[in-house]
Formats: structure tokens, sequence, C-alpha cells
């Protein structure tokens, strides 16, 4: 009894109506990171030296790239839950049931804020690491959806924190983790609240990186990098810990491979980037493209002076005067031609 008191309850449902309105709580919590990521990132932006307002615009890019990378990679691993006999395929564009894979979001993501920062001349590399403090805070807050959604927990355990898992039943008395209702508060299981560790993890990564940053004066994609380094460490453990339904290689649930795999990347590219120096100056390494109005012309009073034009006020025009004229004009001022008083 002392054990079921000192655990973690759930909460009696994921998702409320608002007449014929869902309201998701997975939803609301990625709503809520992604506020918060550009937030964070646009403060840290401006204070390396770039304009208010640019991380929005980015934004506007990497975001809904991210989500449907995050969605593709996620059916894709898990398209047993999608595809095969007595499968729905179109559940797969069920988005708000949850289900967005963090290696897709962050692939496809920095593609759309790289065609972002390629429209506004910012270097992504620094873009990148004026976001990656946020990012991860953000993928914090998202794993609290995963709470509402009594999912990605991990096997049974009699430890003082461990989650409560309930049974839920939706209105026509069919079970339904995510969008049914909660029974009572008898668990039907204890478990190891692996979304907890993991937003714990990702709170720590983020305190980490703006520490080293500050400490280090990381530049060139670095703090990208070693948010990158972080979260992989993190994942790779919690995701032996999860006993939800996944893709297998050789026993192995996938995202453990790939949490190896992307954590060696970060630090190689980590390591190879210190030789870039320190960090950049975002005003001066943004690209300057010249436009036919900067260019300047031949009327521009920003003219410099060249052959074509004397200090004395002479122009072209002068200088393109028939010869006799300015043979004469030679001859009447040469010291011959001057008449002493």
């Amino acid at each position: 009894m002392d054990a079921l008191l000192a655990t973690i309850p759930s909460p009696d449902q994921g998702v409320w109506h608002l007449g014929p309105l869902p309201i998701r709580a997975y939803a609301l919590c990625i709503i809520a990171g992604i506020i918060v990521a550009i937030w964070w990132g646009e403060r840290r932006w401006v204070e390396r030296g770039g304009i208010k307002g640019e991380v929005t615009d980015i934004a506007v890019w990497a975001v809904p790239f991210g989500l449907v990378g995050g969605r593709l990679y996620h059916v894709i691993t898990d398209n047993q839950k999608y595809f095969g006999p007595g499968k729905d395929p179109l559940a797969a564009l069920e988005i708000w049931n949850g289900g967005l894979g963090i290696w897709g979001a962050i692939a496809l993501g920095a593609v759309g804020a790289w065609i972002g920062c390629r429209r506004k001349g910012i270097p992504l590399p620094a873009m990148a690491d004026a976001l990656a403090p946020g990012i991860v805070a953000a993928q914090a807050i998202g794993r609290l959806g995963n709470y509402f959604n009594q999912e990605l927990y991990g096997g049974d355990t009699t430890l003082p924190w461990g989650l409560e898992i309930y049974r839920r039943v939706t209105q026509d008395g069919r079970e339904d983790a995510l969008a049914g209702v909660a029974v009572d508060h008898t668990p039907i299981q204890v478990v190891h609240p692996t979304f907890l560790y993991e937003l714990l993890w990702n709170l720590g990564v983020a305190f980490l990186i703006v520490w080293a940053d500050r400490k280090f004066r990381l530049g060139h994609g670095r703090v990208f990098a070693l948010y990158v380094a972080g979260y992989t460490a993190g994942r790779f453990w919690i995701e032996l810990m999860r006993t939800d339904e996944a893709t297998l290689i050789f026993g192995t649930r996938v995202n453990v491979f790939v949490s190896a795999i992307v954590f060696f990347g970060a630090v190689a590219y980590f390591i190879i980037a210190k030789s870039r120096g320190e960090r950049e100056d975002v005003a001066a390494v943004r690209s300057s493209g010249v436009t036919p109005s900067s260019t300047p012309s031949s009327t521009s009073p920003l003219r410099p002076l060249n052959d074509d034009t004397s200090t004395d006020g002479t122009t072209e025009a002068a200088e393109e005067a028939p010869a006799g004229d300015v043979a004469e004009k030679d001859k009447k001022d040469s010291p011959e031609s001057v008449k002493p008083e």
C-alpha cells in the first residue's frame, strides 16, 4: 500500500472535447515546445549578433518540415502499426494520436532551416547553435504529451517513482489508452516512467550546452553537435528500457542503433569543427548578395574617382574635346604666349 502511495499517477485522460472539437494534450505539448524553442532561439540569436525576427522566419520553414519528417520516420520504422492485414493505412496521417520520430524531425527540420537560411543569407551552423538549447527543451516539453497518452514507458518496477497505468475506456465501451478515460485509479501496471527520464535528461542537456557555449564560446555548429551527442547518449540507455512495440534489428530496438550512429557522428563533427576557430561573427559571415540596386552606376554620386574624373572638376566631356581645341588651349596657356606686364 505504501508503494502505491509513492508512485506517480497517470492523468485520467489525454483528450478533452470542446463540443465537437477534440483538445489533445499531446498536440498542446508539441505547440508549447515549439513556442519555447522559437522564443529561446530568438533571444540567443540576437545575443550572437543576429536580427530580431529572423528565428521566426526560419521556423516558418523548419517547423512544417520537421513535423513531416518526424511523422515519416515514425511511420517507416513502425510501419507494422499501419500496414498489413487488418491495419488502416490512413491512420498513418493521424499525427494527433502521437508518433513523431525525433530523428526524422531533426533531419527534415534541418532541410527546412537550410532553405530559410539561404533565403535570408544566414549561415546555417550559426543559426543551429542559437536554436540548440531551445530544441532540446522543446523535446522535454513534448515528452509530457507521452505522459498524457500513457505511452512510451518501460517495464514493471517497484521503485517509488513508478508510473501507474490505468485502464481507459471510450464512451462506447472500447478500450483506448489514447482517447479513453480512466475507469478508476486502480493501476493495471506500475512501470518505469521512461518519458520522465528522457524529459529530465533533455533539460540537463539544455543546461550543459548553454554552460559550455558560454564557457568556451562555441561556434560553427559545435553547440548543435554537443546537443545531438548529449541527447543521443541519453536516448541510447532510455531506449533499452522501453517496452512499447518497436521495429527490432537483431532483437534490439532500431532507435538504439540510430542513437549510437548519430552520437559518433556528432562527436566527430564537434572535434573537426574546432579547427574552424573561434565563434563566428554572425554579422560578418552573413552572406551579402549584390543586387542591381546596390551596384554603383555611372551617375551615382558615390562613384569613385578614376582616370576619367579629375580632382578639379574636369569630366570626361572635357577630355573628349577636339584635338585642335586642346592644342590651341595648350598654346595659349604656354609661357611663350603670356606677355609680361
